[in-house]
């Protein structure tokens, strides 16, 4: 492994510093720092021009300058901004920043959601949900990224903003909507035709109480989860969780999880005051800080309820306990996560009376509102109002190429012998499928999955523009308009051993999922 390491980075270090070189020179060639100037009717336009020469060094050859930029981003100077005298430093900052703000959610949603379809339909090959998805497929992955972004600005956000003006739906929307919910479910399940009946009455039938729960409680505008739907969101987590790690046949597991449902029941109300006073106050920490500072707080308590879920498993004990404590632990962390939820809703109708947001909760443009000061949950919200739209941009289109890719390998790996093999020997379905074809699907997206990964943080360069966005991609586009030769190079350095670095993710991912593999091979 250390071998494999040291060769690696050896051979990183040699791309990085050819490429950069590379880069270095057509970007040279592309900009020109002096075109404002040459086209300029000062008088004193020449001057100037000679002054410049000499801040930036343009006398001297794009080698020379290569040499000193190197030098110095070697040493952690990374330049400045000439127009703005901005270090590159700060700028990369707070571009990082946003970046990872904009991808992580829409990164997230688009691997889970679409490794699970696309398994799901693998497992339903030919059937009417299979053809379903792959339309829907198709269809997202040929959409171009800027007509969906409008789409939602006009619908998702100014539609449903006037939507929250008199939130409510009439009833031939309701059963229509529900009878697609349970039209889906009764696809995604199969089975006999009386089971398709029942699972699409039950399915349409708890889709449209749903609904109707929406409607008459007002929750569009006054959220909550409360201990109630708590309870029932964490028995379906504990059902969901136990099958698909531990099957409901086995009983410790699916007793742990029901125990870390109660725990998390008992703990909601003497979380909230904890959650009420999470950072300091407003007086003492404008916006930014009190979110840098409330998210490790966050953090901190989800790796405790981890924890505690782990716990939980190892008590109820068993030839398997290591199965009832995975499962624990996973039911534990989304338990405390619809808690926190819980206490966002909470919040929700501050945010929405707050006199710069004034019942339009959903933003177009931006990273945040301008002056908004707020206590941790209410600034928060307004954060991340502002990514609903991008997030589902990129969610939608990310998630067509994992559906794809996910069923495309399932299907291969459906049929391999080794399948038949497990099947022969008296597995379940679930524990052939999860134990032993689901892992060797992991195995190829191990390379899909850093890279794309890294790619978007990168920047979304058309997301951050449509969406106005000051993202990785933003920063490049803005600086390369501008002439200004540093904030380039950083980003496309960055980009290199951003890109250097998920290969070599990817090969550590490889020897993870199949122990046939050896790095040091």
């Amino acid at each position: 492994m250390l071998q494999f390491i040291l060769r690696r980075l050896l051979t990183s270090a040699g791309v990085l510093l050819v490429s950069s070189f590379m880069l270095y020179m057509m970007v040279d060639f592309g900009i020109d720092p002096l075109e404002d100037l040459i086209f300029s009717d000062d008088p004193g336009a020449q001057l100037q021009i000679e002054q410049r020469i000499q801040d930036l060094n343009l006398d001297a050859t794009a080698v020379e300058r290569y040499i000193d930029w190197l030098g110095s981003f070697i040493t952690g100077d990374m330049g400045t901004n000439w127009r703005t005298g901005r270090p590159v430093s700060e700028l990369l900052q707070g571009a990082v920043l946003a970046t990872i703000r904009l991808v992580s959610a829409a990164t997230v949603l688009a691997i889970i959601l679409g490794v699970g379809i696309g398994v799901v339909s693998a497992l339903r090959q030919y059937t009417s949900f299979d053809y379903v998805i792959i339309f829907v497929c198709f269809v997202l992955y040929s959409l171009p990224v800027f007509w969906v972004a409008v789409l939602l600005k006009q619908w998702g956000a100014i539609g449903y903003n006037d939507f929250l003006e008199d939130p409510s739906l009439p009833i031939w929307m309701i059963g229509l909507v529900a009878a697609i919910f349970g039209a889906l479910v009764m696809l995604a399940v199969a089975g006999s035709p009386q089971r398709r009946v029942v699972t699409f009455l039950t399915a349409t039938a708890a889709a449209s109480a749903v609904l109707a729960y929406l409607m008459v409680t007002d929750w569009w505008n006054h959220p909550h989860v409360g201990p109630v739907w708590l309870a029932i969101t964490g028995l379906g987590i504990a059902f969901a969780i136990t099958i698909l790690t531990a099957g409901l046949e086995n009983r410790r597991a699916l007793f742990t999880t029901f125990t870390v449902v109660a725990i998390g029941l008992a703990m909601y109300y003497p979380l909230q005051p904890l959650l009420n006073n999470l950072t300091t106050s407003e007086a003492t920490w404008p916006g930014s800080e009190r979110e840098l500072l409330g998210w490790p707080l966050l953090a901190l308590m989800g790796l405790l309820a981890i924890l505690v879920g782990w716990a939980v498993g190892r008590a109820w004990g068993g030839p398997d306990w290591k199965q009832s404590a995975r499962s624990g632990a996973i039911v534990a962390f989304l338990v405390s996560g619809v808690i926190l939820l819980d206490r966002f809703f909470q919040a929700w109708p501050d945010y929405m009376t707050h006199s710069r947001v004034n019942n339009r909760p959903i933003r177009t443009i931006g990273e945040s509102i301008p002056g908004f000061d707020a206590d941790f949950w209410v600034t928060t919200l307004n954060t991340y109002s502002h990514l609903v739209l991008p997030t589902l941009s990129l969610t939608l289109i990310s998630f067509a190429s994992y559906t794809r890719f996910a069923r495309g390998t399932m299907l291969e790996v459906l049929n391999q012998d080794y399948m038949r093999t497990a099947r022969a020997k008296g597995l379940t379905d679930r524990t052939v499928i999860m134990r032993h074809g689901f892992r060797n699907t992991l195995i190829p997206l191990a390379t899909l999955v850093p890279v794309d990964v890294i790619t978007l943080l990168n920047g979304a360069i058309i997301t951050e523009r449509i969406f106005a966005r000051p993202g990785m991609g933003t920063l490049f586009l803005d600086s390369f308009a501008e002439d200004v030769i540093d904030p380039v190079m950083a980003y496309l350095v960055i980009t290199g051993f951003l890109v250097v670095f998920a290969n070599f993710i990817a090969d550590l991912c490889y020897a993870a999922l199949d122990p046939r593999i050896r790095v040091n091979a």
